[in-house]
Order: C-alpha cells, then sequence, then structure tokens
C-alpha cells in the first residue's frame, strides 16, 4: 500500500470519492487534479508509481497523457476509468501501454485489485468491459496479451512458429528493425529479461492463446 499515487477525474464527486475511499484504507495518494493538464504535470512532478485516471478530461484526456507518458518513457503506470464502452478506446488503452482499464460504476468494487495487479506489474482489465467488447479471458488466456497491439499479437504468434526476425520481415513486408523494435516493445509490455531466448519461449508456452 506504499505505492505512490495520483488520482484525476474532472468529476470532482468521483475525484473525492475516489481519493477520500483509497486514503481510508491506506493507500498514498500523493496528488489528485480534475484536469488532465494538471494532471500530467503532477505525474512529471512528482513521479508516482501509478496514476488513476478518468479519461475524458478537458485540457489533456487521459488517454493522451498515456500517449505522452509511453512517448517520454515514463515509468509511471497508468490506470483509466471510463463510463465508455467503446473498442476504440480500448485498443487505444492497449496501444498506449496502459496497465489498467475499468468501469466507473465498478470503480470501487474494482479499484484495489487493479492496483494490486498493476503495482506487481501485471495488467488489469474489467471483466465487464473486457466481456462486453467480446475480448474475455476465460478460456485461460495470459492477461498479458491485453496490453499488446494486433500488430504486436501477430508477431508474438509468429515467433511462437520458431519464426526468426528476417523471417518475420519479409511474411509482414516490414524491415527487420522494425521487427526488432516491436520484440521489444513486447517483452517490456509483457515483463520479460531482455534474454534473446525469453520471448520465444514465453511465446511457445502460450502458443494456444494467440
Amino acid at each position: 500500500m506504499n505505492t505512490s499515487i495520483v488520482i484525476a477525474d474532472d468529476h470532482p464527486l468521483m475525484l473525492r470519492g475516489l481519493t477520500d475511499f483509497l486514503t481510508s484504507k491506506g493507500y498514498n495518494i500523493i496528488g489528485s487534479a480534475e484536469d488532465g493538464k494538471s494532471a500530467y504535470n503532477l505525474i512529471i512532478k512528482l513521479k508516482p508509481e501509478i496514476a488513476i485516471l478518468d479519461i475524458r478530461m478537458p485540457h489533456k484526456t487521459g488517454l493522451e497523457i498515456a500517449e505522452d507518458c509511453q512517448k517520454n518513457n515514463l515509468s509511471t503506470k497508468v490506470i483509466l476509468i471510463t463510463f465508455d464502452k467503446e473498442e476504440e478506446l480500448y485498443d487505444k488503452a492497449k496501444a498506449f501501454n496502459v496497465f489498467g482499464y475499468i468501469l466507473k460504476e465498478f470503480a470501487i468494487e474494482e479499484i484495489e485489485t487493479c492496483i494490486a495487479h498493476v503495482a506487481n506489474n501485471k495488467p488489469y482489465f474489467s471483466e465487464e468491459i473486457a466481456s462486453y467488447l467480446n475480448h474475455s479471458n476465460y478460456d485461460g488466456k495470459p492477461t498479458e496479451l491485453d496490453l499488446l497491439t494486433k500488430s504486436e499479437l501477430r508477431i508474438v504468434k509468429l515467433i511462437s512458429e520458431n519464426k526468426t526476425s528476417q523471417d518475420i520481415a519479409e511474411e509482414l513486408i516490414i524491415s527487420v528493425r522494425t521487427v526488432d523494435k516491436h520484440r521489444s516493445n513486447i517483452v517490456r509490455k509483457l515483463g520479460l529479461d531482455n534474454k534473446p531466448t525469453s520471448l520465444s519461449i514465453w511465446a511457445g508456452l502460450n502458443k494456444n492463446h494467440l
């Protein structure tokens, strides 16, 4: 519970309710904001381990903040809370390395579980939104796969078939350098070490879920 957290929501009642709830549970809330620009400035200044952000905020959305954190290699892990059930937003969240994604109506019920997962470098995507968008993990699929984009999933599948970066580049008609960049992103998202064989072993073990 010593994980440092920043919370941002443009709805004062939601912001205060979530902040008060987590504070009462002993979480280390080090800052809060009512708009995206202020939230991002807090992330830059305070460097929290986790940022819990509303997707839709003035000045900068939660998704835009997640994208900026990705571009600037910030270590803060983003959890998004939203009323939206749009697949486009869900897919963008994965593309921007968002670690948590929960619906506001289930926020109080799920937020502690979500924080626990994210603090341990594991993604948490609300079962309700995953089921609604037909991204269910009930078949035993590793939840880490929810962090990968469609392009990254395709590359992992090819890796599971023991194809080299050169093979993948030729099949997808992209450069080897692009494949290697994808591999690096995939390793980081899955929390693997940088040993050359780690991703190949992981892909092979999870081949049936790709």
